[in-house]
């Protein structure tokens, strides 16, 4: 359904050079082509000065305490006063504003960033790594999302510069804590005059006018064998870095191994060429390991699950039932290796425009009741939450049932997923892609993610990530081509002048 990178590098110029399918306004298109030649090199050192600050939520930290968050803001105070451009700080919400009047623009876009794992990088993720991979800007928030802030600062500079008058007054809305906790913008949105059309610029282009909701269930293993135990079995099996990310790795302890076992393992692990395995034996004791490729849970279908993986391949023995034989079963037998919970009961379903809804096993670890296996659902309209949550049980009780396993906890959140229809700003936002891009049969499309569009008025996404391109962020290897980077910066100052004249 969506091109595939290497083709959308080689069809891209071809659009490019094209005659323009849809038409904006000649202001929209001098400023946006100024904004480039004049700011272009300004806007990737600003991106350097934002990704230099570990803006990621620490639960021993309150936000106001964290010098990461109070220098990530002292920055973007003074990159929008050097800039001509007002800011002001709510705590959690910073809004940097251009114009005046009573009539808005919300420009909607986080500055807090998830975990990134140094060793899995080949520099630093919180420095703006520009050589390892020319053409691409490598670091944690390039792409989600303090690539996007940069680039809307100079976008919105461009338009001061060029004095292109506006009827509405554009904000951009930077939150702290969207990959955390989304009760402090709810907060804020109760007493802070909204505007009447909002984008975010957390997700993709075209244009996003439906995402669908973030949801998980948590399942708690706790049984125990008893010391002495001679026969093969897990005692451990642990896996994934954070709960929105499809997890490159997963490892297991096996003891009282056998050869045979070892050998049925190895035999499986090798049918799955996309996953990398280490097997370390140690007398009775058996290490094993994936690696697979990480990638945002909304998107699992750009990953390669090692959880998943690594549980298929210890599917050739009955582990006894402690906490770690358990999770495998429950991992196997209602989870397996697909994206879309094809064995998880009566769960699976789609929607027409939406999809189907994905799942994806993010993490499993030691928690106090256990240990935890956190699977991650995407789920679009179609279902309501009490069937689905009906389902969800009815599966997780059969299957304990069938196997004679009691899980000891049981945790299930299911979000609401999200659609705006005829908004009065899609139209032109397709106009603005399809102008700057050449792709004339571009139309609005739905995600996988969640961004905080759901909580505000009329709110659609625009951009970062282009069609038929994997989202990178929540990855291990997070970047922004300079090409895109680049188109971004024209896209987002037409985008600006475009509805901000509507």
């Amino acid at each position: 359904m969506r091109l595939k990178p290497a083709l959308l590098s080689l069809l891209l110029p071809a659009f490019l050079s094209a005659a323009a399918v849809a038409e904006v306004s000649s202001q929209a298109q001098s400023a946006a082509d100024y904004a480039v030649e004049k700011y272009e090199a300004a806007m990737t050192e600003t991106l350097a000065d934002l990704v230099r600050f570990k803006t990621v939520a620490r639960e021993d930290l309150a936000l106001a305490d964290n010098p990461a968050f109070t220098g990530f803001k002292e920055t973007l105070k003074a990159k929008a006063g050097a800039l001509g451009l007002e800011f002001q700080d709510f705590g959690h919400v910073l809004v940097i504003a251009l114009g005046a009047g009573p009539e808005k623009v919300g420009i909607v876009t986080h500055g807090d960033v998830q975990p990134a794992n140094p060793a899995k990088w080949q520099k630093s993720p919180f420095l703006l790594d520009r050589e390892s991979e020319p053409g691409k800007l490598i670091a944690r928030g390039s792409e989600d999302d303090k690539g996007p802030i940069a680039t809307a600062l100079y976008a919105m500079k461009a338009i001061k510069d060029r004095g292109v008058p506006m009827k509405r007054r554009i904000e951009l809305l930077v939150y702290l804590a969207e990959e955390s906790d989304w009760e402090p913008l709810k907060s804020f949105l109760k007493t802070y005059p909204i505007p009447a059309y909002n984008i975010t610029i957390d997700a993709s282009y075209p244009v996003v006018t439906a995402e669908k909701g973030w949801s998980e269930v948590q399942v708690t293993t706790g049984g125990h064998l008893p010391q002495g135990f001679d026969k093969p079995y897990l005692e451990e099996f642990s896996g994934g870095y954070f709960r929105s990310q499809v997890p490159d790795e997963a490892r297991a302890t096996l003891l009282n191994i056998t050869p045979e076992l070892i050998e049925a393992m190895r035999s499986r692990a090798a049918k799955h060429t996309q996953v990398t395995f280490e097997f370390a034996q140690s007398g009775d004791k058996l290490q094993v390991s994936a690696a697979g490729r990480a990638i945002h849970s909304s998107e699992p279908e750009h990953g390669v699950n090692a959880i998943a993986y690594l549980a298929d391949i210890l599917n050739v023995h009955e582990w006894p039932a402690n906490a770690a034989g358990a999770t495998v079963r429950y991992l196997n037998d209602l989870i397996g290796t697909g994206i879309e919970a094809e064995k998880f009961g009566d769960i699976a379903y789609s929607d027409t425009f939406m999809g189907p809804m994905s799942a994806a096993i993010t993490m499993v670890k030691s928690t106090e009741a256990g240990l935890t296996s956190f699977l991650n659902l995407r789920r679009p309209t179609g279902k309501s939450a009490p069937q689905l949550e009906k389902e969800i049980r009815s599966a997780l009780t059969g299957w304990q049932q069938q196997t004679g396993i009691t899980l000891s906890k049981t945790e299930i959140s299911l979000g609401n997923p999200y659609r705006v229809d005829n908004a009065p700003h899609v139209e032109p936002l397709l106009d603005v892609f399809r102008h700057f891009t050449g792709m004339k049969e571009a139309k609005p499309v739905a995600i996988g993610g969640s961004t905080n569009a759901k909580l505000l008025p009329n709110a659609v996404s625009f951009g970062p990530s282009m069609p038929g391109t994997a989202y990178t962020g929540h990855s291990e290897h997070e970047f922004i081509t300079v090409e895109q980077f680049r188109l971004n910066l024209k896209m987002y100052t037409a985008m600006m002048i475009e509805i901000g004249n509507l």
